[in-house]
């Protein structure tokens, strides 16, 4: 009997993150991901233990080696600017190469049947965990005096996250980076300002 070829858990996870970023989680099949990491399917399993586990923590390297634009724009001196470089950066990400548009958390579960709902709230909360240290600097900002007192924080950053995330399927359905900047310049144009 032949031995198994010993998996590389980290070029496996990098594989994986590429074929749910391409087919989503219920498009991604064992061969889908077997092949991309260059392993039999008991090597995966025995790594990971199941698909979902696998898509947990590919979504979590996604998070970790895709959106580290997020920390860097919350340092940014003003709202406006967080908000620019959140919107540019995510475009670049969404449009970077034909094989991975859109985003992996959205293409995760857009079309997700009821046999994912488990992976539909795993995306829910790392979008809610994302958008709350958003809105937290925006609230800074509001209390600094950066955004007028008219301005609803929570309500700031929901509107940003719908574009943030109306962006990401736009590049999946083919939109190109420099109409989705056209989307950004329009956001920020209407910002406000204190």
């Amino acid at each position: 009997m032949g031995r198994h070829r010993k998996i590389d858990v980290e070029k496996a996870l990098d594989a994986a993150v590429c074929v749910f970023w391409r087919k989503g989680y219920e498009g991604a099949s064992y061969t889908d991901l077997t092949e991309a990491a260059g392993v039999e399917r008991p090597a995966l399993y025995s790594a990971f233990g199941n698909k979902e586990e696998l898509f947990r923590r590919a979504l979590a390297r996604y998070y970790e080696h895709y959106l580290d634009f997020i920390p860097e724009a919350l340092s940014k001196p003003t709202a406006r600017e967080v908000a620019a470089h959140i919107l540019y950066r995510s475009i670049e990400l969404h449009t970077y190469s034909p094989e991975h548009t859109g985003c992996l958390g959205i293409n995760g579960f857009l079309a997700g049947s009821d046999d994912a709902e488990p992976i539909r709230q795993m995306v829910i909360l790392a979008r809610a965990e994302g958008q709350e240290i958003i809105q937290k600097r925006f609230e800074r900002a509001h209390a600094e005096g950066d955004l007028p007192e008219t301005t609803d924080p929570a309500a700031l950053t929901t509107y940003l996250m719908a574009v943030v995330h109306g962006i990401a399927v736009q590049a999946k359905a083919g939109f190109d980076r420099e109409t989705l900047q056209l989307v950004a310049k329009q956001v920020l144009a209407g910002w406000p300002s204190p």
